[in-house]
């Protein structure tokens, strides 16, 4: 894009200051300051401001194996579940973009420290559980580990310094996140700095579509690999290519298959799994109505009471499949950093303006069968969302002690 495209563009647009300053940057930030303006996606800017209201079809219980099924055929799914993966054909993505402000930290999630007597990383955490699985078959599985702009160079760093935690690094890649613009509340786009807009990664449903655009499935169809098992940084229990989860959604005939937990109570704030026009889908907890989330079945569970964990299977060919379809932006509101018209940064302690995302669990509605996985919440559900109170580093800590994990 040249300067008098992107005049022409923003001029449009009404969003001229993003220029203001231009002639006094260097070549190669004028060059990447057009390359970001090439790249806007203005139909979604114009969502600012706006919740975004997808409407919903016909929303029905989707049956889940409960864990008294899946034990009646474990070593059944199990072996099955091996030997995929002996076979080269399962892959692992860890979603690592993300920071730990929110724990009181500017590094990556995956540093934090959770032991209390050694250091125990994140990510030493999940190396180890993977390792699990990789020691008991003899197989390694290649690890995609997705990070941002912000936490690429430090992520990269970190795993080096530490040898992978005994991981091959052969099998480790790492790409980095998309990213979107950010806009304050009257839809103007905020600049980080001079020429650089405001910019935060996509969502994690933005995923295969950055492993796509870093060049990662020629590797991934260079190795065999047939499914890919997401899972987020921040759930330190979670069973990693999990040979009885991938062995079930195999035999079962899935394109997907999604690992639950029977929620807590009704008003648990956790997306649960469904039917909607038939196909499988995932209704966030705000979308069910007070009755659909209190109705019980014949047995007395929750109709609608199977919590997704984030930990998803899919089929590599499904997902290139539905690769350029489009899926839901959400609009979400953030306390955004950035530079105001005289050029001082500005930390705001309340949201001022919106970040554009898009999440994995619609990526179930493009699938076309789904097989939800019920685990023990106790053994696979500990998420370090905040540093205390529910799912936090307190609970987790406890969580890890209670499995075993010396801290």
């Amino acid at each position: 894009m040249t300067r008098d495209e992107a005049v022409s563009i923003l001029t449009k647009k009404d969003q001229m200051h993003v220029m203001k300053g231009f002639d006094d940057l260097s070549e190669a930030q004028q060059q990447a300051l057009l390359a970001q303006i090439e790249a806007l996606d203005w139909d979604v800017l114009a969502l600012a401001g706006k919740s975004e209201v997808v409407a919903k079809g016909e929303i029905s219980p989707l049956e889940s194996l409960t864990l008294d099924e899946i034990e009646e055929r474990r070593a059944e799914y199990r072996d099955a579940g091996q030997d995929v993966i002996r076979a080269g054909k399962v892959g692992a993505v860890l979603l690592a973009g993300g920071m730990g402000t929110r724990l009181g930290s500017d590094r990556p999630k995956g540093e934090l420290n959770v032991g209390l007597t050694r250091e125990l990383f994140i990510f030493q955490c999940l190396i180890q559980n993977l390792m699990h699985v990789t020691t008991e078959v003899g197989a390694f599985v290649p690890l995609y580990i997705m990070t941002s702009e912000k936490n690429d160079a430090d992520t990269r760093a970190f795993f080096a310094e530490h040898q992978y935690f005994g991981y091959p690094e052969s099998y480790v890649k790492f790409f980095i996140q998309d990213m979107a613009a950010a806009v304050d509340y009257n839809g103007k786009l905020l600049m980080e700095e001079p020429g650089r807009l405001a910019t935060s990664p996509n969502g994690n449903g933005g995923w295969f579509s950055s492993l796509a655009r870093a060049g990662l499935l020629e590797d991934i169809h260079k190795r065999g690999v047939e499914w890919l098992n997401i899972f987020a940084v921040d759930n330190v229990l979670q069973k990693i290519a999990d040979p009885v989860f991938i062995g079930a959604t195999v035999l079962h005939g899935g394109d997907c298959g999604s690992k639950v937990v029977r929620k807590a109570n009704p008003e648990e704030k956790v997306g649960v799994m469904c039917r909607e026009d038939g196909k499988p889908s995932i209704v966030e907890y705000y979308e069910l109505s007070e009755e659909m989330a209190n109705e019980r079945d014949a047995k007395g569970n929750l109709v609608y009471g199977f919590g997704v964990i984030l930990n998803y299977i899919f089929k590599v060919s499904r997902l290139e499949a539905i690769m350029d379809e489009k899926m839901p932006t959400h609009v979400v509101e953030k306390k955004i950093n950035h530079i105001d018209e005289n050029g001082n940064l500005v930390k705001p302690e309340t949201p001022n303006g919106y970040k554009f995302e898009s999440l994995a669990v619609d990526m179930i509605k493009l699938m076309e069968h789904c097989v939800p996985f019920e685990v023990v919440r106790e053994h696979e559900f500990a998420p370090i969302k905040n540093l205390h109170g529910v799912d936090s580093l307190d609970t987790a800590r406890e969580l890890l002690q209670q499995n075993g994990v010396v801290l």
